[in-house]
C-alpha cells in the first residue's frame, strides 16, 4: 500500500510550477542577481566624448557622442552631442557618417547655436572629397550647395566666412570643368554642344577667370558656324571687359582673319546674359 507524503505548501507551489528554483522566492539579499546593461549617465559619456576628440580618437568619440543621442536624447547633453558626433566623424574621414550626422542635426534643429557648425561639416565633407575638373562634378555641387545654405542661413558665423573662399574655390572647380567638355566639343567639331558649354560659364560662373576663355571660344565656335555676328559680339564683350587678356588678343586675331573687328551686337544673347548677370553680381556686391 503506497503512503502519501504530504510536502510543505510552499514547497509544494514551487514544485509545481515549471519555472527555474530562481523563480521562487527563498532568496537573501545577497543571491539576487544584479542590474544588467546599467547605462551612464549623459554627463559622463559627453565628457568622455571630448576628452576621445580631444586625444584625436575621432571615430571613438563620435561613437560615445552618439550614445549620448541615443540614450539621453531628452538630456541637456543631447542635442550638442549630435554636433560633435558630426563633427567627429568629419575629422575621422568618415565623410559619409559626418554628412547623415549632420543632416540629421540641421533637419531637427534648425536655427540652433550648432546649425552652423553642422551645415559646415556637411559642406566640407563634400568639398574635400572634390574631385580634379576633369572628372565627376556632383561632389563639387553638393558642396557648393551646401556653402551658399550656410551664407544664407548663418551670415554672422565664423563658418559662413570661412565658406566664401570655398564657394570661389568650389565655382572655379565647376568652370572648369565645363570648359573642358566644351572645349572636346570644340574639338569633335561638335559646335552647338560646345556652345552650350561656354554659355554656362558666361551664365553661371562669370565671376571666375574662366570667362575670359569662354568667350574667346564662343568666337570660335560661332566662326566655324558662319555665325559672325555673335563671334564679333563675344570677341567685343571679351575685349571691352579684359582688353589686356591673352585670350582677347586671339579673338582679335581671329576675326581678322576674315576681314571682321569686335562688334556687339546688344541684341545677342551674349550681350544680354552678360549684362544681367554683371547687374546681379553688382547688386549682391555693390561698390
Amino acid at each position: 500500500m503506497l503512503r502519501l507524503i504530504r510536502l510543505p505548501l510552499a514547497l509544494t507551489f514551487c514544485t509545481g510550477l515549471l519555472l527555474p528554483v530562481a523563480g521562487c522566492s527563498y532568496f537573501s539579499s545577497d543571491d539576487k542577481p544584479s542590474s544588467v546593461g546599467s547605462v551612464e549617465p549623459p554627463g559622463k559619456l559627453y565628457t568622455e566624448g571630448d576628452q576621445l576628440l580631444s586625444g584625436g580618437s575621432y571615430e571613438k568619440a563620435a561613437k560615445k557622442f552618439i550614445d549620448v543621442d541615443r540614450e539621453h536624447p531628452y538630456s541637456p547633453h543631447a542635442r550638442r552631442a549630435l554636433a560633435m558626433a558630426a563633427f567627429s566623424y568629419y575629422k575621422a574621414g568618415k565623410y559619409p557618417e559626418a554628412i547623415a550626422t549632420g543632416r540629421r542635426y540641421t533637419t531637427l534643429h534648425q536655427g540652433t547655436t550648432d546649425a552652423a557648425l553642422a551645415h559646415h561639416v556637411i559642406a566640407m565633407s563634400y568639398f574635400n572629397q572634390i574631385n580634379d575638373p576633369a572628372r565627376d562634378q556632383s561632389l563639387t555641387k553638393k558642396a557648393l550647395k551646401e556653402f551658399e545654405i550656410l551664407v544664407r542661413r548663418y551670415p554672422e558665423s565664423s563658418y559662413a566666412q570661412k565658406a566664401q573662399n570655398r564657394i570661389r574655390i568650389s565655382r572655379d572647380v565647376m568652370a572648369a570643368s565645363e570648359m573642358n567638355v566644351g572645349r572636346y566639343y570644340l574639338r569633335q567639331q561638335n559646335y552647338l554642344a560646345s556652345i552650350n558649354r561656354f554659355k554656362t560659364v558666361l551664365v553661371e560662373y562669370q565671376t571666375t577667370a574662366h570667362v575670359e576663355e569662354a568667350l574667346l571660344r564662343l568666337t570660335e565656335a560661332y566662326m566655324a558656324l558662319g555665325i559672325k555676328n555673335e563671334a564679333q559680339t563675344a570677341a567685343a564683350v571679351l575685349g571691352h571687359n579684359f582688353p589686356n587678356s591673352k585670350w582677347y588678343a586671339d579673338a582679335y586675331a581671329l576675326l581678322q582673319s576674315d576681314g571682321l573687328v569686335p562688334r556687339e551686337d546688344t541684341g545677342s544673347w551674349i550681350s544680354q546674359t552678360w549684362k544681367s548677370t554683371v547687374s546681379a553680381v553688382s547688386s549682391v556686391n555693390p561698390s
